[in-house]
């Protein structure tokens, strides 16, 4: 099995790896000198930067630009294929993003997956290479984020919600929490993460009801766990949010 650091010396536009992961698995906060794209074939990661927490279903990959300090989680069972791209007309693109996968570009991730480092850039794996890069800026990006602030309070707060996105407390809670008024918790939140908490804590309990679906668990039970009082309810949310609803991100 390859590893980051024995790959980062080649000189080849594209480098890829494979790993399996258990469930509960962390790598800890680090950075790369090249722009990585992270796609797990199989199983839900967490990205966290500093910035912003990503949930990230099969069928969907992140882009971290070099130098992005990051953290990832695992689920459940994951595999990653994760690829370090060198000479890319988008590598000083600064801004990570979720993007959605086809059935086509997990082919062509997969089949990079089983080169030798040391591919020949001028036959067929050259076209290969090329042919995942343009595939990459093809596709759109998925909604599967939130922005995470930088005030240490604050942030105390995100965390705890995504630690336990059904937990019930108010916002005068959380404003307590924080060791903050109300009115200057409501107006700091908004200002550092763009929504208010309660739209903010949506996106979180919609982000781990696209983790459970994917692990195989029911939409009523998902429904339950993330917070929501009924499955109608939580299917009508979501329906909103993403345009489909629940069942389509069921595991077969």
């Amino acid at each position: 099995m390859k590893h980051s650091f024995d790959v980062l010396g080649i000189d080849r536009p594209v480098v890829a790896l494979q790993d399996e992961y258990s469930a509960g698995f962390t790598d800890p906060m680090h950075c790369h000198d090249h722009v990585q794209i992270l796609f797990a074939s199989a199983g839900v990661m967490s990205v966290t930067t500093r910035e912003t927490s990503f949930v990230i279903p099969p069928q969907r990959a992140v882009w971290l630009p070099a130098g992005v300090m990051h953290e990832v989680s695992c689920r459940g069972p994951v595999s990653l294929r994760t690829l370090y791209l060198r000479d890319h007309p988008t590598v000083e693109d600064d801004a990570c993003r979720v993007f959605e996968v086809s059935n086509f570009l997990k082919a062509i991730i997969l089949e990079i997956s089983s080169f030798d480092p040391l591919y020949d850039t001028s036959g067929r794996e050259g076209e290969i290479i090329r042919l995942l890069l343009n595939e990459v800026d093809r596709m759109p990006n998925a909604p599967y984020c939130v922005t995470m602030p930088s005030d240490p309070r604050l942030l105390r707060v995100c965390n705890e919600i995504i630690a336990d996105p059904s937990d019930p407390r108010d916002i005068d809670d959380w404003a307590k929490l924080a060791a903050m008024g109300r009115r200057t918790f409501t107006r700091a939140f908004k200002q550092e993460t763009g929504m208010g908490l309660a739209v903010w804590r949506q996106q979180v309990r919609l982000m781990e009801a696209l983790s459970m679906l994917a692990s195989g668990q029911s939409v009523t039970q998902v429904a339950f766990e993330v917070g929501y009082d009924s499955p109608s309810g939580f299917s009508a949310m979501f329906r909103r949010a993403f345009g489909v609803p629940p069942s389509q991100y069921l595991v077969n």
